[in-house]
């Protein structure tokens, strides 16, 4: 599988703001090493997108929302407390304060995966973007005892969310896919996700899928294809709720059609 990232350049706290283009490709999504029957290998291919290079802060939540949530407070932190419908809704305000086309119908939070705003990552595209070529349990060559270099998880936390952009990248250059804060995908959960082109999950459902781990879990949950998932508009602090993040993506838009030669 090649892929390879265009790394967008803005103003910005630490890197957050920042986009990356994954130029799509198709991988095995899941692991036939791992016990649990919803990460069953299956073959994915999906198109190009961009995707934020950091988890959405709460100093670039609260510029759009104008609140911040979260319940460690601190602007290059991620943000948290976030259901999945202030997630959905921030992608919308975000695409207009940038003059784009809002991917979600809030009366539905059907998603419009034609319009050119921003929306949360499909499951397939996380875990694509998360392993960055890499085949194995984890995006780097190592096990479990490495994950402090990658990621905040319970053993390095100081429980608690922090500043994105400290550790350790992936291959793409995506900072904190392993913990920090758990990310919400746009799917719906399945316990046999799809394979296929571009898969989105089933119709309806619900939950909405989870990934990536948070500053509370064990290393030992975490790797490129655990799964998890939560009902979209759960508010309950002591369920977790304080874990949930979020990263978005962006369709990719296609390169114009070159002008014919001049005879």
């Amino acid at each position: 599988m090649k892929i390879s990232a265009i790394l967008l350049l803005c103003a910005c706290v630490s890197f957050a703001g920042e986009m990356i283009l994954v130029q799509g490709g198709t991988f095995t999504m899941g692991d036939a090493k791992s016990k649990k029957n919803d990460e069953a290998p299956h073959e994915v291919t999906v198109s190009s997108f961009y995707m934020d290079k950091c988890e959405v802060t709460q100093q670039e939540y609260e510029a759009i929302m104008g609140q911040n949530p979260s319940h460690f407070q601190k602007a290059d932190a991620p943000v948290e407390r976030i259901r999945w419908t202030d997630a959905a809704l921030y992608c919308n305000k975000r695409s207009v304060a940038e003059g784009l086309t809002p991917c979600y119908t809030p009366r539905t939070w059907e998603c419009n995966f034609e319009a050119n705003g921003y929306r949360l990552p499909t499951e397939a595209e996380w875990e694509f973007a998360c392993r960055g070529g890499s085949t194995g349990k984890f995006f780097f060559e190592g096990t479990e005892k490495n994950l402090g270099d990658y990621a905040w998880l319970r053993n390095n936390s100081d429980d608690r969310t922090n500043s994105v952009g400290k550790k350790k990248a992936n291959p793409l250059g995506f900072f904190d896919f392993y913990g920090n804060v758990c990310e919400w995908c746009n799917d719906f959960y399945t316990e046999k996700p799809e394979g296929g082109k571009d898969p989105k999950g089933p119709a309806t459902g619900a939950k909405r899928v989870i990934r990536g781990g948070s500053w509370q879990d064990r290393p030992k949950n975490i790797s490129s294809s655990a799964r998890f998932a939560d009902d979209p508009a759960t508010a309950d602090i002591c369920l977790g709720y304080d874990t949930y993040g979020f990263r978005c993506v962006r369709k990719a838009e296609k390169a114009p059609a070159a002008a014919p030669a001049e005879k």
